[in-house]
């Protein structure tokens, strides 16, 4: 359990940039929505990184 929320900053980036990628490869990149959504999950996952692994460290 330690494991996975020590990952779980990077897994919500991994998430968000797949959400990009999928975007750009079916062309829908003019949706707000998607875009949006995916940058909150990319930084909402920096900051969980950050955080998480500063307190497990301590």
């Amino acid at each position: 359990m330690k494991s996975l929320l020590q990952n779980l900053g990077v897994i919500l980036v991994i998430i968000g940039a797949v959400i990009l990628i999928a975007s750009y490869a079916v062309g829908n990149v003019n949706n707000n929505a998607v875009l949006g959504g995916s940058l909150a999950l990319v930084v909402i996952g920096l900051i969980v990184y950050i955080v998480m692994n500063k307190r497990i460290t301590d």
